[in-house]
């Protein structure tokens, strides 16, 4: 099979050593080292993967900001290994040699992602079981059916935005809006918090030298939600941490109200304009969606092999002298997994062009013990949002060549910078809140094989006939009679085709 232009890991590479032969020990120094956070890994992270896996085999030793070392995780099959191994390879940071011995400055930006911080990611054994399960079962709370129902609203009010000037950028209209919109919902705080988190957790994120200062801000709002709710509890994970019999303290429910906050909104909305972009562009999503082959989930998955939403997740420590991947690994180490370069491991993917749909067995949110808590979540959130989008926008297309996307990679993901589209102009439907709960909820559809032939909205129509304005729209009741509903429960003034 003659692969795609798209697909990761296709360029020119020589295959990687069994056994590095230089056995390379990182506190020997780190002279020529590939330095994660410079400009080869944010022009091409995925061929700089493949480069270091031709060079080292499936682990390669690098280096961070300020020349601080560590090993990248190049191979499925190591990333498994030390992710389901805590008693080799430990999730608290303290662990860090580089730590005990002073060695990261007091402002570096990596202490936002890396530090010892009072949570489950920095935890192993019964520590890591008790703040896990306040937050597993307090995120198991939430009604599946009602969290979709707050991503189809907020999708129908972005849509409402810019539906009437038949052209948008996606990214930042879009998916870097949705996915805090929702996630601020469920945490309890209020919709206008949204859009300067937007920024702040992003910051943070990417390692910039602003990094600290946008984590102090979303800590402190992180702290005023916390002393509301406990002064006047809701429905809410807020309100559910600070009950939850586990006992956790108000600095503990704070770190994991950040850890929802960040990891949620940066991997989803990864996840919602790396998979947009696919069924935009790729002519093997479009013909096998309206084939009837594949579904929206089933194209997610595919989209979580390729283009996972981190690349990189930090860290593991050693916590004694062991071999990795043919390479010596020392005590206190810190070890990186490489998530997009163990879902291109030719190891486990000799025909990199083979459709991975429906497959869960990808390492986008890693896995063992620290195995993401809230990625169906996440996937509920971009499955409910492109198809209700789809649904709007049936004909939406992209505006520009596909050659012309650009992409902006930290150390530990890559980002779509813009995704702009065009449609044919609609008016925008204010009344979206007055709907019946079954209206807001889309049912499964099929994305149409070209943008011509998708349905058309229905057509203003006017003399006495006309539905009023600020009635309920012509989609839902063509949601309503794809939901079983007869024609005589359609809203009045309605009209679907």
């Amino acid at each position: 099979m003659t692969p795609h232009p798209d697909d990761p890991g296709t360029g020119p590479a020589d295959p990687p050593p069994t056994r590095c032969p230089v056995h390379t020990v990182l506190s020997d120094g780190d002279a020529g080292l590939v330095d994660l956070l410079g400009p080869e890994n944010e022009k091409d992270p995925m061929g700089l993967y493949e480069r270091l896996r031709a060079e080292h085999g499936p682990v390669a030793p690098i280096v961070l900001d300020g020349g601080i070392p560590a090993w990248l995780l190049l191979g499925y099959r190591e990333n498994l290994e030390v992710s389901r191994t805590p008693s080799r390879f430990s999730r608290d940071s303290r662990h860090w040699h580089a730590w005990k011995d002073g060695g990261i400055a007091a402002d570096s930006p990596l202490l936002p992602v890396v530090g010892w911080q009072p949570m489950c990611t920095f935890a192993d054994g019964d520590e890591h079981e008790r703040l896990r399960a306040a937050l597993t079962e307090s995120m198991g709370r939430f009604d599946r059916r009602g969290i979709r129902r707050h991503v189809t609203r907020f999708t129908h009010q972005l849509v409402n935005d810019f539906c009437a000037d038949g052209g948008a950028e996606m990214v930042t209209a879009f998916a870097q809006q949705l996915p805090m919109l929702v996630l601020t919902q469920l945490l309890g705080m209020p919709d206008e918090y949204g859009p300067r988190l937007v920024e702040a957790t992003r910051d943070l994120m990417k390692g910039t030298e602003t990094a600290l200062r946008s984590d102090a801000y979303v800590t402190d709002a992180l702290k005023g939600l916390v002393d509301r709710k406990r002064a006047e509890p809701g429905e809410d994970l807020a309100s559910w941490l600070l009950a939850h019999p586990s006992g956790l303290t108000e600095e503990e429910v704070v770190q994991h109200l950040r850890l929802v906050l960040l990891t949620g909104n940066e991997t989803t909305t990864n996840l919602m304009a790396n998979t947009l972009r696919m069924v935009l562009t790729d002519p093997r999503f479009r013909a096998s969606l309206a084939g009837g082959h594949m579904t929206l989930p089933d194209a997610i998955e595919h989209v979580l092999w390729n283009e996972p939403p981190l690349t990189v997740v930090p860290g593991r420590w050693a916590t004694g002298d062991t071999e990795l991947g043919g390479q010596r690994i020392k005590a206190g180490d810190m070890l990186l997994l490489g998530l997009a370069a163990g879902n291109v491991d030719p190891a486990i993917r000799p025909d990199i062009a083979a459709p991975m749909y429906g497959n869960r067995s990808h390492l986008a949110f890693s896995g063992g013990p620290h195995e993401c808590p809230g990625q169906d979540i996440g996937r509920a959130i971009t499955d409910t949002a492109i198809d209700t989008l789809l649904l709007r926008l049936p004909d939406l297309r992209l505006a520009v060549d596909e050659t012309e996307l650009t992409w902006l990679s930290s150390w530990i993901s890559r980002h779509l910078v813009e995704l702009p589209v065009e449609f044919m102009p609609r008016r925008p439907e204010p009344d979206i809140m007055d709907l019946p709960v079954e209206a807001l909820l889309s049912p499964r559809r099929r994305m149409p094989s070209l943008p011509e032939e998708a349905s058309a909205p229905a057509p203003v129509r006017s003399g006495p006939e006309a539905p009023a304005p600020g009635r309920v729209p012509w989609w839902a009741a063509l949601w309503r009679w794809l939901l079983g509903r007869d024609s005589e429960s359609a809203p009045k003034g309605s009209s679907a085709r």
